[in-house]
């Protein structure tokens, strides 16, 4: 029987088609943007089998994502952000509160996304044959299969079918071949490919907190076994079970073994879920870390005198201080010229970053005209804990009157640091005080954690590409938070 097919709207207008079944418990069924849920059913009979399996006792929700299928194909914009709000506005649309999500191949980090970012509305998080990043996409399989878009759609269907499927069970490659030319066009199976090579969700995984169960077969020859253990490693309560096979479709081999631990798994109430949800600013919780830090500094007590530059920096922490208040953040110490703090939001760090650097661009704009001083930026690297050496020169300053502007630059990194006696300790603080050393005077740089976490919350970023930082041996991909009209 046909499925019953109601539409609606995603937030940046884009229809999605979606089909809902059975009663109880919500789980949403998220297969990759390539394929259409329904042009599968109507081409291979046996996913029907694995649809019913997910339906038992449980309201089932369906969605073709955006570029596929019955939804909308008339769009460009393949990133997770987007294809989250396909999911997001069936959600909304259905009007649950929590939902469970099981989502195949591509679709899974995009529901990871989703969970890291809404952990309050997703209760399960079921992962089958899924990954991390497109890295594993750079294998000549990948790069080889990728390549027959342009040149011959038919038999790039027909191999990528035959490769999703499993050459153990060859007899229905053809029908989903078939589901996949009906799915999408060449078009925009390419334009997706091309959005897939930039998707990475690694610094997401620890901050989901629903409770996820990792699916894998042992011998899918198109996605390493290696992804499904980074997923793993990654989601702070996870499990995985490798289900024998080559089969990326669920319901080609063993599927009742899979249809048991699904079951298994969302019987689990959801104390369950919150048990795994630390306090915000607990040890080993996502927080975000802030730096803050005055541009020549010594430099300013030189010219200024003790007295002076020491009442321009009580006003420094008083600015700093009230944005930390405003914006629910927590002092962890001051370090004379600068601040290091935490939040439980990504979101409300990079609000609190714009409102001190608004902050004082207001004073900075009240002060006389005066000549500048001649401004350097001599290298100067933070310590583990912010302190700093070899300063930046600062702007000039009218001895007589005693003004002057102060430029403060500031730094934001997302991880779970060690607590200890009030002070936090790891990594990623290491991380926050560089990124705030590589900062210029009214500057706000951010790691690429902190610009996934606040996605789609209205900040304007620009990638000022990769630094190399003092204790860490890869390069960091840094950002700007651009808070003002350029002028």
């Amino acid at each position: 029987m046909e499925p019953s097919i109601q539409y609606c709207t995603t937030s940046d207008g884009v229809s999605i088609a979606y089909s809902t079944r059975g009663a109880g418990q919500p789980i949403v069924s998220m297969t990759g943007p390539l394929w259409s849920q329904f042009q599968l059913e109507r081409h291979v009979p046996e996913s029907q089998t694995w649809w019913d399996s997910l339906a038992r006792n449980r309201l089932l929700i369906r969605y073709d994502s955006r570029g596929s299928g019955l939804s909308d194909r008339n769009v460009q914009d393949f990133s997770i952000y987007s294809l989250a709000l396909d999911l997001q506005a069936v959600i909304d649309r259905l009007q649950l509160k929590r939902v469970a999500l099981q989502a195949t191949a591509h679709a899974g980090p995009i529901a990871i996304s989703f969970a890291a970012r809404n952990p309050d509305r997703v209760s399960h998080l079921v992962l089958w044959c899924s990954f991390t990043s497109s890295s594993y996409r750079k294998a000549p399989e990948a790069r080889a299969s990728r390549a027959l878009v342009d040149l011959d759609w038919k038999t790039f269907t027909e191999a990528y079918a035959h490769g999703r499927i499993g050459w153990s069970t060859p007899e229905g490659a053809p029908q989903v071949a078939r589901a996949l030319r009906e799915s999408i066009t060449p078009e925009n199976a390419q334009t997706f490919y091309q959005a897939v090579d930039t998707w990475d969700v690694t610094s997401l995984l620890p901050s989901v907190r629903a409770p996820a169960l990792v699916l894998h077969r042992e011998d899918l020859s198109t996605l390493p076994i290696g992804e499904a253990r980074k997923l793993t490693a990654g989601i702070p309560d996870s499990r995985l079970l490798v289900v024998p096979g080559q089969s990326g479709m669920p319901w080609t081999e063993h599927m009742d073994t899979i249809v048991s631990a699904i079951d298994e798994f969302l019987t689990k109430g959801d104390t369950h879920v919150q048990q795994s949800v630390p306090p915000p600013n607990a040890p080993s919780s996502l927080v975000t870390i802030l730096f803050t830090d005055i541009e020549g500094s010594t430099a300013l007590t030189e010219r200024l005198g003790d007295a002076k530059a020491r009442e321009l920096l009580r006003n420094h922490e008083r600015t700093v201080r009230e944005a930390l208040k405003a914006h629910g953040g927590s002092e962890i110490k001051t370090m004379g010229d600068g601040f290091m703090a935490s939040f439980g939001s990504a979101t409300k760090a990079l609000e609190c970053a714009v409102a001190i650097q608004k902050a004082f661009a207001e004073q900075n704009a009240s002060l006389p005209a005066r000549p500048e001083a001649l401004e350097g930026r001599a290298e100067r690297q933070p310590t583990a804990h912010g302190s700093r050496t070899s300063p930046r020169a600062g702007r000039g300053t009218d001895a007589s009157s005693g003004a002057e502007a102060l430029r403060v630059r500031i730094g934001l990194n997302a991880g779970e640091p060690v607590a200890e006696d009030g002070d936090l300790f790891g990594s990623a603080v290491n991380l926050a005080a560089r990124i705030a050393g590589q900062a210029q005077g009214r500057e706000v740089l951010v790691s690429n954690v902190v610009r996934e976490l606040a996605a789609g919350k209205g900040f304007a970023f620009a990638d000022r590409g990769e630094a190399a930082l003092k204790g860490f041996e890869e390069p960091v991909r840094l950002y700007e938070v651009r808070w003002r009209e350029e002028g």
